[in-house]
């Protein structure tokens, strides 16, 4: 040490004369969470003091205030280590001198700062020597649990120490790791024996506390061997078992522990401590159930000087050994499963073996009794039971059907049965079906859920307090399976194996002096998970138009995996998706505020509380009208239809007289006047007018004619008249003309007489003309009436009898009168029999005027009347028109 330190004091002088800084201490090992101090001292210059001095760590300044100045030229520095990272610090000096900024690496100088953490002590320190063939092995194993942190760069080592203290000798070994292995020369039995191990590093060293004890408790033997179990016919209830030694007494004595359990459990019985001695080499298992199957194993523990110490060994092999058989100890397990016939109720009868059977069943024996009004005993049956040793040896027990019975509501029935083996047989077990109206109350508020790998049971029990003890059942699909309680029990676990995502039926029935109650049921799962599968959908008949009707099947219990909280529905047109949730107990649902005429993809998804899953697809299209919709337009137009023409056929009866004014107004019918036939020698006979009919249309077909000429030849005769029915005032504009004459212009009443222009659709209708007296010196006949004209479509003036209404006559006394279309003739050609043509041409213009028809065709010639005639001429009959022949008369 005194080289190495005059090494170093050489080194930092060398260094020295080359350098103006010195730093003190210059490669210190720092504990993570102290201060640190260092020291930075001028040397070999007076250029600079330690004010000039400053301190950076990690390319950061160290702030003033940590600094502490011892003189003008050295200065400390004080910082707070608080991590593992490896660091250097600096003193540094300003450049204030041209010598410092030349010489910048002499004014430098730095600390590698090497940082770790205090070994901490070991704790828990064991050490132990196994056996090897037949002895311990020289070599100690010893662990310890290490405490505190260490570092890459200081990192801690421990060192393992062990003392045979009657030969005061040390073996140590040195590691890094938790554990180590100390080697002897030969292990010290029945000596004394102390462990310890130290932990150190370059920060310190610590000890863990010292393990001392007899040298037999550090080790650790191996099982008994050649482990033999015996089973004695006489004795069914217990088990002989032998071993051998693991290890010579001479090197240690053991002490044993054995444990035991039936075949299939693992819920193992230890032997009591008490109950073993040491140093023994068999032992005998008692009070076992008889015809059981055990499985044994064992292990060895060393003793020290005092007590039992060390360390156990390994369980052995196991052994296994059956019982021998004894008689059933105790009653069979009966049951019953009981539905509805159509006579009353089956009843089904089934058993298990009973719980101590002790010995594998051969048969079961049984009598029936039926109550009706007495009891009727009947034989005792007996029925063989094939079990293997497999079956009856296991801890499931078979279930055996007894028989099976119909019996009515009112009936009752008992069942007792006896079990028997080869050793004997089992106490009576009797079970009573009584009546169903005289079955007692079922159980209260039972309440079922899963805790664990288990089913647990709560309930409350009846009103009657004589409840002798409980039967739980489940029921999956068609197994069933059942246990018994107490009559003072009101909760309990299902013990059977039940399976996960499986729905099982449970029921608690009390029993009342072997006489079943009624049960309370409770659906339940062991866990739940989700469907495995959706339900399918379908339409209820057809959709309507703005509805549908969905139903859904339920999922089938062994694809449900839970209990369904929910359906969703989704129903979907073209982009549009809506969804509606609905209970999971209902199974059917209509939509509505559907579309009409749209298609729609129908889904639902059935849900429970760990998933989901979703059913197939349904289409559907909703009709574009409703039901009965198109019939109700039908109808309702039809009855609108129907209300309209009765309507209109009740305002046609109702306003007849108006419809008939506006729509077929009276114009007379020349066709049924007189005038045709009447002859100036010849008066007319006057007619009776009819009654009630209306005069008709008077149509007079009249020929083109030279109606030119005419006029002009009547002007040369008379003077223009400026009467009224000359005018245009007066004739009427309706129609045209009904004589297929030329256009004609209507006769002004101007004094100057202007020609008459040809139009190409002046017409008048006819008009009704009313004579009162004569016409121009006519006598009128002695029935004497008022006379009625038809107007026809012509440009004849109206007469002066047309003009006055006041002697119209009234319609019922009109004729119809229809005259064939004659051709018109010139008046130079039929006029060869007249003396006077000027009157004759006078005579014959005014008849035109008044009557505006065309000539009628008369197979006899007439005469025209002369002036003076003409003033007393009329129509002789009050319906008859003057129709005379104009333009001449035809040659015969």
């Amino acid at each position: 040490k005194v080289s190495a330190l005059c090494l170093s004091l050489f080194v930092l002088f060398c260094w020295s004369l080359e350098n103006h800084l010195v730093i003190a201490p210059q490669s210190p090992v720092l504990e993570i969470g102290t201060t640190f101090t260092a020291t930075c001292m001028i040397i070999n210059t007076d250029e600079v003091t330690a004010d000039d001095l400053y301190w950076t760590i990690s390319k950061t300044t160290v702030p003033k205030e940590q600094y502490t100045k011892i003189n003008k030229s050295a200065v400390n520095v004080t910082i707070l280590i608080t991590d593992e990272t490896v660091q250097w610090l600096f003193c540094m000096c300003e450049n204030k001198s041209p010598s410092v900024t030349l010489n910048g690496g002499q004014f430098i100088h730095g600390i590698f700062l090497t940082k770790g953490y205090r070994p901490g002590k070991p704790e828990n320190l064991s050490c132990i020597a196994v056996q090897e063939q037949k002895q311990i092995s020289r070599a100690v194993r010893c662990e310890w649990k290490s405490v505190g942190r260490q570092t890459s760069e200081v990192p801690t080592t421990y060192t393992n120490y062990t003392l045979k203290t009657f030969e005061t000798e040390t073996f140590n070994a040195t590691t890094q790791d938790n554990h180590t292995v100390v080697p002897l020369n030969l292990f010290p039995h029945h000596m004394t024996m102390e462990f310890w191990v130290e932990a150190h590093n370059k920060l310190g060293t610590i000890e863990s506390d010292h393990l001392k004890n007899d040298a037999n408790c550090f080790i650790k033997t191996k099982p008994p061997s050649d482990v033999e179990v015996l089973a004695e016919k006489d004795f069914p209830t217990s088990l002989l078992i032998r071993w051998k030694l693991p290890i010579a007494v001479e090197y240690a004595k053991l002490t044993y522990e054995i444990r035991f359990c039936a075949h299939g459990s693992h819920n193992w019985t230890y032997v009591p401590r008490t109950d073993m001695s040491n140093d023994i080499t068999s032992f005998r298992l008692q009070n076992l159930q008889p015809y059981t199957v055990y499985v044994i194993q064992m292990r060895s523990r060393p003793l020290g000087l005092t007590e039992w110490c060390g360390y156990w060994s390994d369980w052995s092999v196991n052994t296994t050994k059956g019982t021998p058989e004894d008689r059933p100890k105790s009653k069979p397990d009966l049951w019953t499963v009981t539905g509805d016939s159509t006579n009353g109720r089956r009843v089904l009868f089934i058993c298990k073996d009973p719980v101590l059977a002790n010995g594998r069943i051969l048969k079961l024996t049984y009598n029936l009794t039926i109550e009706d009004h007495k009891f009727k005993n009947q034989s005792w049956e007996s029925l063989p039971v094939n079990r293997s040793e497999t079956d009856s040896c296991s801890n499931q027990r078979e279930i055996t059907v007894i028989r099976e019975i119909q019996l009515s509501y009112k009936q009752s029935v008992r069942l007792d049965v006896i079990a028997s083996n080869s050793v004997g047989k089992s106490p009576v077990a009797s079970l009573i079906m009584p009546p169903k109206a005289n079955a007692h109350d079922p159980v209260k508020e039972l309440k079922v859920w899963s805790h664990g790998d288990q089913l647990w049971l709560d309930w409350k029990p009846p009103s009657r307090a004589d409840v002798s003890e409980y039967v739980v059942e489940w029921v999956r699909g068609e197994q069933l399976d059942w246990q018994r309680e107490s009559g003072s029990t009101t909760s309990t676990a299902i013990k059977g194996n039940l399976e996960k995502f499986v729905c099982y039926n449970v029921s608690v029935y009390p029993i009342y002096s072997r006489r079943i109650g009624k049960p309370a049921s409770v659906e339940a799962f062991l866990e739940q998970g989700a469907p495995l599968e959706g339900p399918n959908v379908k339409l209820v008949g057809k959709p309507g138009r703005n509805n549908a009707k969905l139903t859904w099947t339920v999922i089938p219990l062994d694809r449900r995996r839970g209990f369904i909280t929910n359906y969703t529905i989704f129903y979907t047109s073209g982009t549009e998706t809506h969804n509606i949730t609905v209970p999971g107990n209902i199974t059917s649902y209509t939509l509505t505020s559907l579309s009409s005429n749209t298609k729609y993809d129908v889904c639902i998804k059935a849900s429970t509380v760990r998933g989901s899953a979703n059913g197939f697809n349904h289409s559907f299209t909703t009709l574009k009208y409703a039901t009965g919709e198109i019939e109700l337009i039908v109808v309702g137009v039809s009855l609108g239809f129907l209300f309209v023409v009765v309507m209109t056929m009740l305002l046609c009866v109702y306003k007849k007289d108006m419809i008939k004014k506006n729509f077929w107004p009276q114009i007379p019918n020349p066709g049924e006047s007189t005038i045709g036939n009447w002859s100036p020698d010849y008066p007319l006979k006057a007619e009776t007018p009819k009654e009630n009919y209306l005069s008709g249309i008077s149509v007079l077909d009249v020929d083109v004619c030279d109606e030119k000429s005419l006029f002009e030849e009547d002007k040369a005769s008379h003077p223009l008249r400026k009467d009224k029915y000359l005018s245009e005032e007066h004739s009427s504009g309706i129609g045209g003309s009904s004589c297929m004459s030329s256009p004609r212009q209507s006769v002004s009443d101007n004094d100057e007489g202007g020609d008459m222009a040809d139009t190409t659709a002046s017409t008048v209708q006819y008009s009704s003309v009313v004579a009162s007296s004569g016409y121009k010196g006519q006598t009128p006949s002695s029935q004497s009436q008022q006379a009625v004209f038809a107007r026809s479509e012509s440009t004849q003036p109206l007469l002066d009898s047309e003009e006055n209404p006041d002697m119209l006559v009234p319609e019922g006394s009109r004729q119809l009168a229809r005259f064939p279309r004659q051709p018109c003739f010139t008046h130079a050609a039929e006029n060869k029999d007249h003396t006077n043509p000027a009157e004759f041409k006078q005579l014959e213009m005014e008849q035109l005027e008044a009557l505006d028809f065309c000539p009628l065709e008369e197979d006899s010639e007439q005469t025209i009347p002369t002036d003076e005639q003409s003033s007393n001429w009329l129509p002789t009959a009050p319906s008859s028109s003057y129709m005379p022949q104009l333009g001449g008369y035809r040659p015969q």
